[in-house]
């Protein structure tokens, strides 16, 4: 299990995709994973962009991975409510954030960082700069 201050160094650091060509956003039914470096390259991370629901076409949640298995961050969209580990309901959207001993147990109102707004593609740009990415390559909508 990370350290809060190891988790809270990893949310910080500056960020790569891997591979830079068009992000293909995904339809309604898919996941797109993207692979991450720190600047360094001695970091690895994945971002997953999840559209699983299948009822919801606006139900998305974006995901930001260290070592495949620890969950730094998630932004839920058009989902259930969050209820915390204190009984807080926290309403949709809203953002998981890593916490020690708690993992992504936690929610957060949606940051002012974010529009709220139901263009899911700019809402994966506007969280990708939020998790520290640079450079982040033009997204293409798909049809369905």
């Amino acid at each position: 299990m990370l350290t809060q201050q190891r988790a809270d160094e990893l949310m910080a650091m500056v960020k790569e995709l891997v591979d830079q060509s068009p992000i293909q956003f995904p339809v309604p039914g898919e996941i797109r994973q993207l692979e991450a470096k720190s600047k360094d390259l001695r970091e690895s991370f994945l971002f997953d962009v999840n559209r699983r629901g299948r009822i919801r076409v606006t139900k998305c949640t974006y995901q930001e991975r260290h070592a495949v298995v620890d969950i730094l961050l998630r932004l839920d969209v058009d989902g259930p409510p969050h209820q915390n580990p204190d009984g807080e309901v926290v309403p949709c959207p809203h953002l998981h954030v890593y916490r020690e001993g708690f993992a992504d147990k936690w929610a957060f109102p949606l940051p002012t960082d974010f529009t709220a707004s139901a263009d899911l593609v700019r809402t994966l740009q506007e969280y990708l700069r939020f998790c520290h990415v640079n450079s982040i390559p033009e997204v293409q909508r798909r049809a369905f």
